[in-house]
């Protein structure tokens, strides 16, 4: 008998995306939702639903994979989306582990490496082979992963996204403004059309938090390059990558659903 399909969940700090994927690969359908009550002007200006259609889906998973990065409620709330569609469907929230589906984890405690940090890894593997990447998802916070050709997980840096340091400013300085998501897009895209050095001070915010997020990805793309001896390939993800794509000066390609490719890669390994 065929296998049924996957359900993967990749619950972000700001949205929910998923996808019902074919055993044998091809996506048959995807989606994104916001958390239940978020409130916040980033999860309102997704214009998502709170809730997916799943019970109108013409397939019902074989099992449901997750990846939560977003707390337990969100988990809880996943959970009872999945109850009330298919009562009763297997599922995994996974985590990092030492080793899995070519790729090695270089943490100590492996398991305290996010499991979207870890599916990333793995679906960038998979989709660069035999490459040495570094792999920038752009959120809530933005994220650099550095990954060896031979898959081994080298280490990587966390900052806050830079959406989060536009707020950061507002929420505790005196006399900043605190910009909102869809206006920091639209200043962000004005500063790099005209000129970086702003003459009122939301550009300079702006301007400001995004080039803090292009010099610290083109400065790691150079460290890894000059201490691995070798071209390095750099992969861009993640809602707000948008921004940063358009101002960056190094190559890169983008890739928006590493994190659901890598679970559809842990899926299937679990189901063999």
């Amino acid at each position: 008998m065929k296998p049924g399909p996957f359900l993967l969940i990749d619950a972000g700090n700001s949205r929910i995306k998923w996808s019902l994927v074919d055993a044998a690969g091809p996506t048959l359908h995807a989606g994104v939702f916001a958390h239940r009550g978020a409130r916040s002007e980033s999860a309102l200006a997704l214009k998502h639903e709170t809730a997916p259609d799943w019970p109108s889906l013409p397939e019902r998973p074989a099992s449901a994979w997750i990846s939560n990065v977003a707390g337990p409620a969100a988990g809880e709330h996943i959970g009872d989306l999945i109850d009330a569609a298919w009562p009763g469907l297997p599922r995994t929230t996974i985590r990092a582990l030492a080793h899995q589906c070519g790729v090695t984890n270089s943490y100590a405690e492996p398991s305290r490496l996010g499991s979207d940090r870890w599916a990333a890894m793995i679906g960038a593997r998979a989709a660069f082979p035999g490459e040495d990447l570094l792999i920038a998802t752009l959120g809530t916070a933005t994220t650099l992963e550095a990954l060896r050709a031979n898959g081994r997980f080298e280490g990587g840096l966390i900052a806050p996204g830079w959406p989060l340091m536009m707020r950061a400013l507002g929420e505790h300085t005196a006399q900043l403004p605190t910009l909102g998501a869809d206006s920091a897009r639209r200043l962000a895209g004005d500063a790099f059309a005209h000129e970086w050095f702003a003459t009122d001070t939301p550009h300079a915010i702006s301007a400001g938090s995004l080039l803090a997020q292009i010099g610290l990805i083109e400065r790691a793309c150079d460290e890894l390059a000059r201490a691995w001896k070798t071209p390095v390939r750099l992969v861009l993800s993640g809602g707000g990558a948008d921004e940063v794509a358009h101002a960056l000066s190094v190559p890169f390609v983008r890739h928006d659903s590493l994190v659901l490719a890598g679970l559809a890669l842990i899926a299937a390994e679990g189901r063999r």
